[in-house]
């Protein structure tokens, strides 16, 4: 899910560092060309029919670097897996196993359905013939739908019931996946809106409705974090295996015209795909899930509470000079892997090559659950604040190879070998960010600083993604993450306080 800033490199005061993200940022908002499109709607990389493909069945799907990698990469995922699976000595009470069963079988369906989706949404778009340009302006529209939506779906699934938000999100990520299949700006407008609040609903109502579920069955809270543990390694399973059966439905049939501006095959065959894993989870829901809501005493306007909650956290900021350190993290960090999502599609085209795009995602997916299980390794005496910092450069690193690969012309090898060591630490980035922000945001207004964080994090998105820089330009602007470092650093200038 891109070393020109020297000034940053001498910038003791974590606020000048800051102001030299922030004139990056600006650097690139600069440097944007015209937004417009031309009348033939140019394609800005290689849009490969599968069609195209070599005929041995091996290399038309998959590509010998992409395979080379990938079995080593699977091999080191399995075993790191194994060593990292979620454990749990607490006693099982009855009834356990049937809701563990009951949760996780809709879980698999509902996160392999947006994971399908992500392999082949830019191909699909440049398959299409729109530009660069247009594509950003897909992107921010969902990444903006589920941004805004995100902030009241919460409250929403609490008044209305979780099932029923649950199959709210079947039936808004199955519209926008029948979207995909029509080549009008308009209607592809739609799907992304559509998507991105499904995508808030995906990543709140479920996780709501186990917790609910798990307290009205009187579950130990031991059990609690447990199923955590198996909700997020089914995800990355299932993340794993959406890659592989993405790139199987794409390479299954040509993209064929069928008339009008309609579409089958190729790229929009993943869609069909998610498609009918959201129709099956529809019936498995209504079936094996009981409706819970939210404590209707935590409720009241929604509005009011949204904007209380976001003041508190704008106050919290000035309460301990870590917390704005910590939020610029946050923002450097993150900005450059929503970016990276977007750009990983052209930077690995290939006149020698047809990217195998499900696989390579399959193996972005292994390397995030390596960095992810590799932190989990690590001897709990080990402060997560001194795990963060050596990521982030890590990350920087990363994409800095990357940035030499595109200036150099060098294969496409190096670049997605620089792609998945950033992955690896994304992998890290969040259990461990995750830690720090437990150990240094205040409990009584962590929602609220939570939110203002979001506010730099989209700002850098929205700037990075309509800035139309180039290629070269955009993954050197995106290697300024690193510079999250030295504001990660900066955190351990003070004592974590428990």
């Amino acid at each position: 899910m891109p070393l020109r800033n020297a000034p940053l490199l001498r910038a003791r005061n974590p606020l000048a560092k800051a102001a030299c993200v922030a004139a990056v940022s600006a650097w690139a908002s600069t440097r944007s060309s015209d937004s417009g499109r031309s009348a033939a709607r140019p394609l800005l990389h290689v849009a490969v029919d599968p069609g195209s493909l070599p005929s041995d069945a091996t290399g038309a799907l998959f590509g010998d670097i992409y395979t080379a990698v990938s079995w080593p990469l699977l091999l080191g995922t399995c075993a790191l897996g194994w060593l990292t699976r979620p454990m749990s000595n607490a006693k099982v009470p009855r009834g356990f196993h049937e809701f563990q069963f009951r949760y996780l079988i809709v879980w698999c369906l509902a996160i392999t359905a947006d994971w399908l989706q992500g392999p082949y949404v830019y191909e699909l778009y440049a398959s299409y013939g729109w530009s660069k340009v247009d594509i950003a302006k897909l992107f921010v529209a969902g990444f903006g739908s589920s941004m805004l939506t995100g902030t009241f779906i919460g409250s929403v699934a609490d008044a209305w019931g979780r099932k029923s938000c649950a199959i709210l999100y079947c039936i808004l990520y199955a519209l926008a996946c029948v979207t995909k299949h029509f080549n009008l700006y308009w209607i592809l407008m739609l799907g992304r809106l559509l998507g991105g609040a499904a995508t808030s609903l995906l990543f709140s109502t479920f996780e709501c409705w186990m917790v609910g579920e798990h307290k009205r069955c009187g579950f130990p809270d031991e059990l609690l974090r447990y199923m955590f543990g198996l909700m997020f390694f089914v995800q990355y399973l299932a993340a794993i295996g959406a890659g592989l059966l993405a790139q199987f439905a794409a390479s299954s049939l040509p993209l064929t015209h069928l008339g009008a501006s309609t579409w089958y095959g190729g790229p929009t065959t993943p869609f069909d795909v998610s498609l009918a894993f959201l129709l099956i989870a529809i019936p498995t829901i209504s079936f094996l899930w009981q409706e819970n809501y939210g404590d209707p005493g935590e409720g009241g306007d929604g509005v009011v509470q949204i904007a209380s909650s976001f003041k508190a956290g704008c106050q919290s900021l000035s309460s301990d000079w870590r917390v704005p350190l910590l939020g610029l993290v946050v923002a450097a960090f993150e900005s450059s892997m929503y970016v990276f999502v977007f750009n990983w599609t052209p930077a690995l085209d290939s006149a020698s090559i047809a990217p195998p795009h499900g696989l390579i995602f399959s193996g972005f997916m292994m390397a995030c659950m390596c960095g992810s299980s590799l932190f989990s390794l690590l001897d709990a005496s080990v402060q997560p604040i001194k795990v963060l910092w050596p990521v982030c450069l890590a990350a920087a690193i990363a994409l800095a190879c990357v940035a030499t690969s595109l200036w150099t012309g060098a294969s496409e090898e190096w670049v997605f070998g620089g792609f998945l060591a950033f992955e690896a630490c994304v992998g890290a980035y969040f259990p461990c960010v995750s830690t720090v922000k437990s150990q240094i945001v205040p409990e009584e207004t962590r929602a609220g600083v939570y939110n203002v964080y979001r506010v730099p994090l989209n700002l850098c998105v929205v700037l990075l993604l309509l800035a139309d820089l180039e290629l070269l330009d955009l993954f050197v602007c995106l290697r300024s993450c690193g510079h999250a470092k030295f504001k990660a650093e900066g955190l351990r200038e003070k004592p974590v306080q428990h």
